[in-house]
């Protein structure tokens, strides 16, 4: 099982989202070809109702905390309520390019 697919799978069974995006991002950085170690993360639920964003990252990072922990470097959300889906037009957050350099860079 790829990780992404480890990711998709914990967060449906804890979340129970109505949208799930789970991205690998690993290419946009300076790792081997086919890792899987940068991830973007949109997830809408109505578990996040009256939760604060910190709470609702802190809860997402305790699911997935074994990948955290072992394989994960890196990990962007976005958490929502389906009202907050709804209010931003199901737009999500361009990711930022990253600041870390490539071998060609040296």
């Amino acid at each position: 099982m790829t990780m992404q697919s480890t990711i998709e799978t914990k967060i449906q069974t804890a979340l129970s989202p109505a949208h799930l995006e789970v991205m690998n991002e690993s290419h946009m950085h300076n790792v081997p070809p086919g890792s899987e170690s940068h991830f973007k993360l949109v997830i809408v639920t109505d578990q996040f109702a009256g939760v604060s964003r910190v709470a609702r990252h802190q809860k997402v990072n305790g699911i997935l905390a074994d990948e955290l922990k072992n394989s994960i470097h890196a990990l962007s959300m976005e958490t929502l309520t389906p009202d907050e889906w709804t209010a931003k037009g199901g737009q999500i957050m361009a990711s930022p390019l990253c600041h870390g350099g490539s071998k060609a860079d040296a």
